[in-house]
């Protein structure tokens, strides 16, 4: 009797473990592909037309593309030139394929529904962005805010250290290298990004204004937010954010400590 009860309690132990690893497969993969913001051309096409065969297509090829690469343009040429589609997407600098691809996918998904039938639409997931246009905007500088969130004020006996921690991280990324830059100091962290069709300049001078901005109108906030049309640049006085989460919420050791009552139950039933 002591080795079927034994038995079911395993079976049950087994059966609990994969309904939480799959949950922690989800916790983790959402917190790339939460929606930060999106938006649409008011220019609408014909369904069923060659310009949203043509979308199609694009969409097709991003999707594609982003199983081998973190960053790509396109250009579907049609038979007119009302049909041509341009577009891009990129992904974090520090996502992995897998979960650059995903992320991709679930932005030109989001986007079809978000903007359906506009002839142009952009998204931007936590992890990575997609954008496309019937009109061209590969490599245009576009340093419009689109996005901007602060958080609330960081502790008055605390303010002087962290706000000067957190400019002189932001300038560290302002005057570093490449489309992708971290960086940090203590509980300061900071991030900023170009999208990839901007070149070395321009790269520098967007940043440039999100950082000025960011600093400016965030003032002494816990995290901030910054996104103009062509990069951004965020900070956070609580640690990197992913890594924040998986030190002090980590999930195997969430998922030790809920499995201890039923080891310990079979233990029983099996001495």
């Amino acid at each position: 009797m002591a080795i079927m009860a034994a038995n079911a309690l395993l079976a049950l132990s087994i059966c609990f473990i994969s309904f939480m690893f799959l949950s922690i497969q989800t916790v983790v993969s959402s917190s790339t592909d939460s929606f930060v913001f999106g938006g649409c051309s008011q220019q609408k096409y014909t369904p069923n037309s060659p310009f949203e065969s043509n979308l199609n297509s694009l969409f097709t090829s991003l999707v594609n593309s982003a199983t081998y690469s973190t960053y790509n343009t396109y250009t579907i040429i049609g038979s007119s030139p009302q049909d041509v589609v341009y577009g891009l997407y990129q992904c974090r600098g520090d996502l992995s394929m897998p979960d650059c691809a995903t992320c991709v996918a679930r932005a030109i998904t989001k986007a079809g529904s978000y903007c359906p039938s506009a002839c142009g639409g952009a998204v931007q997931l936590q992890g990575c962005y997609v954008k496309y246009d019937n009109a061209t905007f590969l490599g245009v500088q576009d340093k419009n805010v689109v996005f901007k969130k602060c958080g609330p004020s960081v502790e008055y006996d605390k303010e002087s250290e962290i706000v000067g921690r957190r400019d002189a991280v932001m300038n560290g990324l302002m005057n570093g290298g490449g489309s992708f830059r971290v960086g940090g100091s203590g509980d300061v962290q900071g991030l900023a990004q170009c999208v990839g069709d901007l070149n070395a300049d321009d790269c520098r001078d967007c940043l440039s204004e999100a950082i000025g901005r960011l600093k400016t109108e965030c003032r002494a906030a816990a995290y901030g937010d910054l996104y103009l049309g062509k990069c951004y640049a965020r900070f956070s006085t609580f640690g990197a954010w992913d890594n924040l989460a998986k030190r002090h919420n980590s999930p195997f050791s969430l998922v030790f400590w809920l499995l201890m009552p039923l080891l310990s139950s079979l233990f029983f039933l099996l001495s």
